[in-house]
């Protein structure tokens, strides 16, 4: 800000009773007009213009004064004196919305008035204005006792008022009357806190001296949001009805007003309100109580000069601030609109973007499940997935090799001497029958067929969760083409695991048919294993031990093998080919699974997944084919619109704040 700027706004911002204002004071047709308004009048209107932007909307808060006051305190009666004229009266609620009073003093001696609300602006007149503003207030509230949050606007033009924008809020009652809502009182409570809440508000507030000030409701309230009083003004009324006491009261300050106390008399009856102002200036002079109350503490006009002096130093200390949470603003409103996806206008548009989506989702799911590099999703362990894959392969094997099937030493020899007695026949002694191998092959292949399945399903899932959040990432900004590439995508993985449950039921069927192998491993682990056979049979026959280590399979219990000892060797050479054959038949369901699975992966990203996606986009289901891109998701449309109208209602404030800026430098 220029030296300029900063002079002047000084001069608005200084102190009460400050030189500034004094070298300014020019009293214009009535003690109320505003003594150095050709300041004044451009700050406040800058600031009721962003007020009429409703650039409150976007967090920036702006100076306001807000009239506040116990039901019947004079609330009413303080503003009409202030503004010249007649408002609402009744039993009850008079305000039902908060009335934005905006008071400018100009020359003319004809006055304008002007009713603002629900985007409408209608014009009246000093006699209609009352009744005007309650119809106003039934439109936007409805025509009980309820209230609303919606403000009311009222613009007064008139030679001899103070250059004020002041809000007017409902009463505070706590019992509700025949016709209001059972919880007035919360509703109102809420509203006031609403707008005495923000550092920016000062609060007018207004007590009756009929009563005790630290019982006011009003004072609980502006308590709680301005405990040292630093930012209230209190107005005393009713003062001629209760003058024993004041003085002490408005000296004492026992409810810690920090801007002042100023006591008026208002106007009564069919009083004039030139009437009233030399009754009340008469009454303050004369009554042996109240003309010991201090000249600068009492009558309408001091109020008024207060308010603008107020109003005037609010404004110049926060304006600059003003300026810059509005550019603020409006720079994080226009990055995010940058951010957002481009609107798509034609079909060359829409194509162009969605071969764009294919190759990035493509790319993207080549890094992370075919070459294993996770650089876009760093912190997310998930979506490392070649790494995934591998525990989950890895779990798979440990699974298949720690099953109930795949201990050598549970029962051993048992169930080879039961089939084998079983399996006997007219043939050759000690010869192992093949069929007595396939039967304990398929009870084995059988008990741990579900394994594999198992693995398959849990493997896709993993699968459909990863490509599933690359798909919806790379179409999140176009609504149509989101659930087109949804659908598709579980549409597809849907069938490449159907396609691999059934290939590995086939797989456990060949193992579960016979017997073959042609790995060289089979034949040194099968020798290597028999090699034992003679100690074995001389050990469990001869010296009768109750267990015997076995070289590759461990510890057995043999005690019950002593009572078949004619099938003995032939039990033991079936074991240990089994034993040796098992090792094969595990290590190839894994081996083919790896492999299937990369071939699947590798299938789905490079070939099947566009192919699907675009035959979903222009099939029957998204009704359109890529014409539906053009149509932004509700989401995005929303947000967009809001984004634009942000930047245009920040634009025009910025506008606003500049020419002040300008005006205040020159």
């Amino acid at each position: 800000m220029g030296a300029a700027k900063q002079t002047d706004l000084a001069c608005i911002s200084e102190g009460e009773g400050s030189s500034c204002v004094e070298q300014h004071a020019i009293i214009e047709a009535a003690p109320i007009v505003s003594s150095y308004k050709d300041k004044i009048r451009p700050l406040l209107d800058a600031v009721d213009k962003l007020r009429s932007l409703m650039v409150m909307e976007e967090g920036i808060q702006l100076p306001t004064i807000v009239v506040v006051g116990d039901q019947s305190s004079g609330k009413s009666s303080v503003l009409e004196s202030l503004a010249g004229i007649s408002l609402p009266r009744g039993q009850g609620i008079c305000t039902r919305v908060p009335l934005i009073m905006r008071l400018q003093h100009h020359s003319s001696p004809e006055p304008e008035f002007r009713l603002e609300y629900n985007g409408k602006v209608e014009h009246t007149d000093e006699v209609n204005i009352a009744d005007d503003i309650v119809n106003a207030t039934n439109v936007i509230a409805g025509g009980g006792k309820g209230i609303s949050n919606t403000p009311l606007t009222l613009l007064v033009k008139k030679n001899g008022v103070p250059d004020l924008t002041m809000v007017d809020l409902p009463g505070i009652t706590r019992v509700p009357v025949h016709g209001q809502p059972e919880d007035i009182y919360d509703q109102i409570k809420d509203m006031i806190m609403e707008y005495i809440k923000p550092e920016e508000s000062i609060i007018l507030n207004v007590l009756s001296a009929t009563v005790d000030f630290t019982t006011c409701e009003s004072i609980r309230m502006s308590q709680t949001v301005d405990k040292a009083g630093d930012r209230t003004l209190a107005v005393v009324t009713k003062v001629d009805k209760a003058p024993e006491g004041l003085l002490e009261k408005v000296t004492a300050d026992d409810v810690s007003i920090g801007l002042g106390y100023v006591c008026v008399r208002n106007r009564i009856g069919d009083e004039t309100y030139e009437e009233a102002r030399a009754i009340s200036q008469q009454l303050f002079q004369t009554h042996p109580l109240l003309s010991k109350i201090d000249k600068s503490m009492v009558g309408i006009p001091v109020l008024a000069q207060k308010l603008v002096q107020i109003q005037a130093s609010s404004i110049a200390r926060n304006l600059p601030d003003i300026v810059k949470k509005i550019n603020d603003k409006l720079s994080s409103c226009l990055l995010e609109l940058n951010k957002m996806p481009k609107k798509l206008s034609s079909v060359s548009e829409a194509m162009t973007t969605f071969m764009q989506i294919i190759g990035s989702s493509k790319e993207s799911l080549r890094k992370i499940l075919v070459r294993g590099e996770f650089d876009e999703f760093p912190d997310d362990k998930r979506m490392h997935c070649t790494a995934r894959l591998y525990e989950m392969l890895n779990q798979y094997s440990d699974q298949l090799q720690k099953c109930e099937e795949s201990d050598p030493k549970k029962n051993f020899l048992v169930e080879e001497i039961k089939i084998l007695e079983e399996a006997k026949g007219i043939s050759l002694p000690n010869y192992v029958p093949r069929n007595a191998f396939l039967v304990i092959l398929q009870g084995k292949v059988k008990g741990i067929s579900s394994i594999p399945i198992g693995f398959v399903e849990k493997v896709w899932s993993y699968i459909e969760e990863v490509v599933m959040s690359v798909l919806m990432y790379n179409t999140e900004n176009y609504y149509q083409l989101q659930v087109c590439t949804r659908r598709a995508g579980r549409n597809l993985i849907t069938r490449m695991k159907e396609r691999s449950v059934q290939w590995m039921m086939e797989i456990v069927e060949m193992e579960n048919l016979t017997d073959y192998t042609c790995n060289p491993e089979y034949v040194s682990e099968c020798s290597r294993l028999m090699g034992q056979q003679g100690t074995f049979i001389h050990l469990v026959l001869n010296e009768y031990h109750s267990k015997i280590d076995v070289e590759g399979i461990g510890e057995v219990e043999v005690g019950v093998l002593r009572q078949y000892p004619q099938v003995l060797s032939q039990a033991f050479d079936l074991k240990m080919r089994m034993t040796a054959y098992w090792k094969v038949v595990l290590r190839r369901l894994v081996d083919c699974m790896a492999l299937h699975l990369q071939l699947s992966v590798s299938k789905l990203v490079n070939q099947e997944m566009e192919s699907e996606i675009v035959n979903e986009l222009m099939g029957p289901n998204c009704g359109g084919g890529i014409e539906k891109m053009l149509e932004e998701s509700p989401a995005v449309a929303i947000k967009r619109e809001k984004l634009i109208k942000s930047i245009k209602k920040l634009r025009d404030s910025k506008e606003v704040v500049a020419k002040i800026l300008d005006g205040v430098a020159t």
